[in-house]
């Protein structure tokens, strides 16, 4: 799945969709600087909270130097495409 990591921010936040590079992109706020891959870590640990997984299963594919990533998700919910749409719409943690 296409996020956007926006580091640096004064709170954490999932929800929201941009257009991307990959595709339509959920937007993720961190606190984490985006120094030494802190912020790829903080969004991996939002997303896979946001999704209700455990974040062993979120992986980085692609992006670790980018704003733009590409995380896999291993051994989906059933229900992922709602859950991924109710954040894409908006909804926010």
């Amino acid at each position: 799945m296409a996020v956007r990591v926006r580091p640096g921010a004064a709170r954490e936040r999932v929800g929201g969709c941009v257009p991307g590079p990959h595709g339509p992109a959920l937007l993720i706020a961190v606190n984490a600087p985006p120094v030494d891959g802190r912020a790829t870590e903080a969004a991996r640990r939002a997303l896979a909270a946001a999704l209700g997984v455990r974040p062993a299963t979120v992986t980085l594919r692609l992006g670790a130097a980018s704003r733009d990533k590409v995380f896999r998700l291993d051994d989906p919910p059933a229900d992922l495409a709602g859950r991924l749409d109710r954040l894409r719409e908006g909804t926010v943690r």
